[in-house]
């Protein structure tokens, strides 16, 4: 169809000339115009007609030789976009005029172009937020080659980069936040004002100011680190300060009004505060040092107390005799009573455990020895109420717990004597060897008691029916054999007769387990004794009962020598 368009225009400007020819001969025929003359004008149209038409023409064949020059060029700069956006090369389709080929090549070159700049204005903007972040946080800018148009990955990629720099960020915020609170709070606590940069800037409220690198967090990290550190200083000489306050005024007898008064006012920081103490403790001291007589008598109670406290025999009491008998009372005296106080003190929070185990022992081991010489009373069984009951439940329960106190107590001294390197000392003696020895009186005491009562009752054989008529007739009342009895009462009486015999006579299961040898690390000696001891029951021994008035002797006169 275009081209049949074409044709019929062409055979119609043929048609249009020939027409147009011919009314100009008409014209010229009615004019009466000659054939040179018609020549010569047919001529000047021609050369009209064709002046025009190579005109045309030239204009034709210029704008072909532009669109061809167009394809070279578009194709050009194709080639140089697609290497620069590292795109695929454009390729034109088959059967395409010269027109429609400069066509496509100029849309593809308006696309890239176009691209081309979105990408520029996308990196100076992604590059101006990477700046920023890279600089506030210390880190490494995003590399791109200097002058290249970056690829869509590359953009991707920075693109990620800004947003891992931006949580980053955030969580240094947060860090950062953190740690100012925690330094304000410290700097509070302690009445400390910022005085170098870092501590101004770390408790800056505007943190566009402070640099969010790894440096300077790390240098916030070190500052708290170095308040905390200063703050427990500080609470640790306020607290020696207390503690010394608070031991002068028990000293002194200070009024409990004048001290609550004192702590009522103490300001909140820990500066002011060990202000305040300082100055009491230095007011205290003066008054001290005027009744420096009472105040060392007073320590020497207390550490005689405290010695009790500890078990300390006369040797280890026995160092300290010189300073504690001593009439000249002096600072250093009084120094010397405090650091010997606070030396027993420590013992003491050391060897608890310990000391409260042989206290269970101790109270255990009477309660046992009180059962003893109750068992060899008579009177007993004329018990009503059910004590007796009760008294054979206490008796068992104390025969049970023996064995395990021992047990803990001698591998509480071994571990001790592993730990520190030295002797656990009960009033002098080991603590294995003074329960051995307590085993081995015991033994003694109780030999002692069955040959006694076997001469006593040899000697009473012979008078045996007269004394028993005798007692009758002087009761003039029912004796208690011939008394009705229950079943509760016949009970306890077996009972109590069947355990007066066992502790008596017979070996009982308590001791053969609480005597045993129970940590192996004791000598074969102290094992074989410990086996001879499981024989017979327990009693409270003599070397007991010394250390016993002994310590009561030193706890009645505290302020005499302890050595004496």
């Amino acid at each position: 169809m275009p081209g049949r368009k074409s044709e019929a225009l062409a055979f119609s400007l043929v048609s249009g000339i020939n027409l147009a020819m011919a009314r100009l001969a008409d014209i010229w025929d009615s004019i009466g115009i000659m054939e040179d003359q018609r020549v010569e004008r047919m001529q000047t149209v021609k050369k009209h007609i064709e002046g025009l038409l190579n005109q045309m023409i030239s204009e034709e064949e210029y704008l072909k030789q532009r669109i061809g020059n167009n394809i070279n060029t578009f194709q050009k700069q194709l080639e140089i976009l697609s290497m620069e956006m590292s795109v695929e090369p454009f390729e034109l389709e088959d059967d395409l005029s010269v027109l429609q080929m400069e066509k496509n090549l100029r849309l593809r070159v308006e696309v890239l172009e176009k691209e081309r700049g979105e990408r520029l204005r996308e990196l100076r903007t992604l590059q101006e937020q990477d700046e920023e972040l890279c600089e506030e946080l210390s880190a490494t800018p995003f590399y791109l080659p200097p002058g290249s148009l970056p690829t869509r990955a590359q953009l991707q990629e920075l693109r990620l980069h800004i947003h891992t720099l931006g949580q980053e960020k955030r969580s240094r915020v947060v860090v950062f936040s953190g740690l100012r609170e925690d330094i304000r709070g410290v700097m509070a606590e302690m009445g400390h004002e910022p005085e170098t940069s870092l501590e101004k800037e770390a408790v800056c409220d505007d943190t566009d100011t402070f640099l969010l690198t790894h440096d300077n967090i790390k240098a916030l990290q070190l500052l708290l680190c170095q308040l905390e550190m200063k703050r427990k200083s500080l609470t640790a000489l306020r607290d020696e300060l207390r503690g010394k306050a608070l031991c002068l005024w028990a000293r002194l007898e200070s009024p409990e009004q004048e001290q609550r008064a004192f702590r009522d006012a103490l300001p909140r920081t820990l500066s002011e505060e060990i202000t305040q103490w300082q100055t009491e403790v230095d007011r205290l001291a003066l008054l001290q040092k005027a009744k420096m007589e009472e105040v060392i008598d007073k320590i020497r109670q207390e550490l005689v107390a405290l010695w009790d406290r500890c078990m300390f025999g006369p040797k280890q009491r026995e160092p300290f005799n010189t300073h504690f008998c001593s009439s000249n009372f002096t600072e250093e005296l009084l120094s010397r009573h405090d650091e010997e106080l606070l030396k027993v003190k420590a013992f003491y929070e050391k060897a608890r455990p310990l000391l409260e185990t042989v206290e269970r022992w101790n109270k255990n081991w009477v309660l046992f020895h009180d059962f003893e010489k109750k068992a060899s009373d008579p009177n007993r069984f004329s018990n009503r109420g059910g004590a007796l009951l009760k008294e054979a439940k206490e008796r068992v329960r104390v025969q049970k717990l023996l064995p395990k106190l021992e047990e803990e107590l001698r591998s509480g001294a071994a571990a001790w004597e592993k730990d520190h390197g030295t002797v656990f000392l009960v009033w002098g003696e080991r603590a294995a060897d003074r329960i051995t020895s307590q085993w081995e009186e015991l033994q003694l005491q109780r030999g002692k008691e069955k040959t006694e009562r076997m001469t006593k009752k040899g000697e009473s054989t012979p008078v045996k029916a007269q004394g028993k008529r005798s007692q009758t007739g002087a009761s003039g009342g029912v004796t208690p054999s011939k008394t009705r009895k229950g079943p509760n009462q016949t009970m306890l009486r077996t009972n109590s007769i069947s355990s007066s015999s066992s502790s008596s006579s017979t070996p009982s299961s308590f001791l053969s387990v609480s005597i045993r040898p129970t940590l192996s690390s004791q000598k074969t000696q102290q094992k074989n004794r410990t086996l001879d001891v499981s024989q017979r029951t327990p009693c409270r021994s003599s070397a007991a009962k010394r250390s016993t008035r002994g310590s009561a002797a030193t706890r009645s006169s505290p302020v005499n020598c302890p050595g004496r």
